[in-house]
């Protein structure tokens, strides 16, 4: 018991910087007493103490604002940081080292009985908001990024994004690496960014194609009036590209809003 309390104590060192000395941890980190509230529980459930054992994971959530049903498996050096919120459901299997932010759940999409919720392998970091639903596996490294909806198995070393949840990327993790602390880098993009920014290069190619078809055309006598395309908007174009929305008509007219 002792030995994983200072495995526990140690996890916490290696992923978050602000813990300064064993004490604070062990007081003030609500994320090991959900967890060690939960051993205790998971023992009880399995002794088919299934009320005390449930009335435990409850007391759990009171102080802690984690739910963790007493039938999850949980692995070794499991890292819930900050906590609330999360909840984990009785059928999830979290295996060692993973990490989870708070505002996490692990989460069913059925009623019926037998495996619903995820399996998370070794390694996987998920971060805060996200909601991993069904009986679906996280493969080792496996990286969530926050708010994300994932709904389908995430392959060895891939990051995903977004609702639903795409990959944006797949590298295999390191000593060297730095912690993803959320699941998601600064040099990672969006997918959906990526295809619009392609569709507006590919557009600005075609219609200098255009203007060179029409100056040919025009040299040789032909009027060509009616192939003149409008003006794009390039930056209309950035901003839709930054938001993954259309501008909205008060933004590109401010005197167009209500008057009154």
């Amino acid at each position: 018991m002792f030995t994983r309390i200072r495995e526990d104590i140690k996890s916490v060192y290696h992923r978050d910087p602000a813990a300064r000395n064993n004490f604070e941890i062990l007081t003030n980190y609500p994320g090991l007493h959900a967890i060690w509230f939960h051993r205790l529980s998971h023992r009880l459930w399995k002794a088919n103490w299934k009320w005390l054992a449930r009335t435990l994971s409850t007391l759990a959530r009171w102080l802690t604002g984690i739910e963790i049903h007493p039938g999850a498996k949980i692995g070794r050096r499991f890292f819930i940081d900050h906590g609330m919120g999360v909840v984990i459901g009785e059928t999830a299997e979290v295996g060692d080292d993973c990490t989870l932010y708070h505002g996490v759940t692990l989460g069913g999409t059925s009623w019926k009985e037998g495996k619903r919720h995820p399996t998370l392998e070794d390694n996987v970091v998920i971060g805060a908001g996200a909601k991993v639903l069904g009986p679906i596996t996280l493969h080792k490294g496996a990286r969530v990024g926050s708010n994300a909806v994932v709904n389908r198995d995430v392959p060895e070393d891939t990051t995903v994004v977004g609702i639903p949840a795409r990959q944006v990327s797949k590298q295999k993790d390191t000593e060297q690496t730095v912690f993803e602390a959320y699941g998601i880098s600064t040099q990672q993009q969006d997918p959906i960014s990526q295809a619009i920014r392609s569709l507006h290069e590919h557009s600005r190619a075609v219609e200098k194609q255009m203007h060179l078809i029409a100056c040919a055309l025009q040299k040789q006598g032909i009027d060509c009036t009616e192939l003149e395309l409008p003006d794009v908007d390039c930056e209309e174009l950035r901003r839709f590209d930054t938001n993954g929305q259309p501008p909205s008509d008060t933004e590109d007219n401010p005197e167009s809003g209500d008057k009154s």
